[in-house]
């Protein structure tokens, strides 16, 4: 290993240890997350102390510098990554609760899920091309705003870069989690069914955990507007986004 800054030796040979153990990942994730959790507490969930954002810098800075590659670290951390799929199936729980409501606002629904799309893919990619972002930029821009694993296939299939969707789209979902009150404040939107369904549809999975902070029916449309816009965006978004970079 080639750390990045020097290590005393008796600490190096800890750590090369450690980094040897698969549950390292793991283990530094969970800590380090309770701690950003925690001080997202005594802030009183002020939204600016995002925890992801937290630990996001947190375990890069420790990465960065004892050297440890990327790929030593999710040797442990992916047991976190495959929780997501049942944590993503089990958002259908407290959206059963409002399937009455949704009986009732479907078509309002489907028109605030196709526009929030567009709007998100459409934007994206014009300040991109505004500011004289490369077309391989531009492409990785367009799905931003969809859950990650949806967001850097559209990305490969359109020409963009799987890896530079991945950073664009957690970027998108923290700043949409640590701004939406503001936003939502300024424009006098109050009804958490809104606010739920336009911070799921902006801000994916990040905003939809902090949707479930605010109220379990918050969250519930939050999880709703992010399915429905994997799902649209893995059928529609290669179309538009394609449309869009031949254009520009």
């Amino acid at each position: 290993m080639n750390p990045a800054l020097p290590l005393p030796g008796a600490l190096a040979d800890i750590w090369v240890y450690l980094a040897a153990t698969p549950l390292l990942g793991l283990t530094l994730t969970l800590l380090v997350y309770q701690g950003a959790f925690l001080l997202y507490q005594r802030t009183a969930f002020n939204p600016l102390a995002n925890p992801v954002a937290i630990s996001v810098l947190v375990l890069a800075s420790l990465l960065w510098a004892t050297g440890t590659p990327y790929a030593t670290y999710f040797e442990g951390a992916q047991f976190v990554h495959f929780l997501l799929g049942p944590a993503t199936v089990a958002l259908a729980i407290p959206l059963f609760e409002q399937l009455a409501r949704l009986k009732r606002l479907w078509l309002p629904i489907a028109g605030a899920m196709v526009v929030g799309t567009l709007a998100a893919t459409v934007t994206a990619v014009g300040v991109g091309w505004a500011l004289g972002a490369s077309r391989a930029t531009l492409a990785s821009l367009a799905p931003k705003s969809v859950t990650s694993p949806v967001a850097m296939g559209i990305a490969e299939k359109i020409g963009g870069i799987p890896s530079l969707t991945a950073v664009l789209v957690v970027a998108t979902g923290i700043l949409g989690a640590a701004s939406a009150r503001f936003l939502f404040d300024a424009l006098r939107i109050q009804d958490p069914i809104v606010r739920g369904f336009a911070l799921g549809t902006a801000a994916h999975g990040i905003g939809t955990a902090r949707a479930f902070q605010v109220s379990e029916e918050m969250g519930a449309f939050a999880g709703l507007a992010m399915g429905l816009s994997a799902l649209f965006s893995a059928v529609a978004l290669p179309l538009v986004a394609g449309l869009l970079l031949r254009w520009l």
